[in-house]
């Protein structure tokens, strides 16, 4: 008896793990209700300063810095966005979640609004080189989107903050903070 206990959960078990990946993965619908959730108007924000911000906080979480603790409250979300080692390449196998981004933001319930997308990058490295690679891979979304997705590339800012923002409670050369985050900023207008 209690070995058929065992195999029946066992089984069940194996029954819902397709499920249990499925809810995991990113999808529109994901995005869309995680991104739409914008409750207040958006502040005002300059990306240089926010970048500066960055920079000077000693690599305090998003909440720790003035400027950044405003837009930590907006709807927002980490995606999976791959690249080649040490590169702006996106790898082919990313331009799936890039797809679904994109489809998303140009969903009824989000195309009014502006995005910010945010790189990150881990402490492996020099400082400068991780700054400006996040840099230029979050303007390698946002060109991607904007090219091949055909979102309104006004609607996207693009801002790379480095190893300057480690996940909260991570070793900073931890692979999990190489990381985009996408950021509902509303409908103004960024300055930068």
């Amino acid at each position: 008896m209690r070995r058929f206990a065992l195999k029946t959960a066992a089984l069940l078990a194996l029954s819902l793990l397709p499920s249990l990946a499925a809810a995991q993965e990113v999808s529109q619908e994901r995005i869309v209700k995680g991104l739409g959730k914008l409750t207040t108007a958006a502040p005002a924000i300059d990306l240089e300063l926010l970048r500066q911000e960055a920079i000077n906080g000693g690599n305090k979480p998003m909440g720790a810095l003035p400027n950044w603790k405003r837009i930590a409250k907006l709807p927002q979300m980490v995606v999976e966005i791959n690249f080649e080692n040490d590169s702006v390449a996106i790898q082919p196998s990313s331009y799936r979640t890039l797809g679904l981004i994109a489809d998303a933001l140009h969903h009824p319930n989000l195309w009014a609004y502006n995005f910010m997308i945010v790189g990150h990058a881990s402490a492996t490295g020099d400082e400068k080189h991780n700054l400006d690679l996040s840099e230029q891979r979050a303007a390698a979304i946002r060109e991607a989107l904007s090219t091949t997705f055909a979102v309104d590339p006004r609607r996207l800012y693009a801002v790379g903050v480095g190893e300057y923002m480690p996940i909260e409670g991570t070793n900073a050369d931890a692979s999990n903070n190489r990381r985009v985050q996408l950021i509902n900023l509303g409908v103004f207008k960024a300055k930068g």
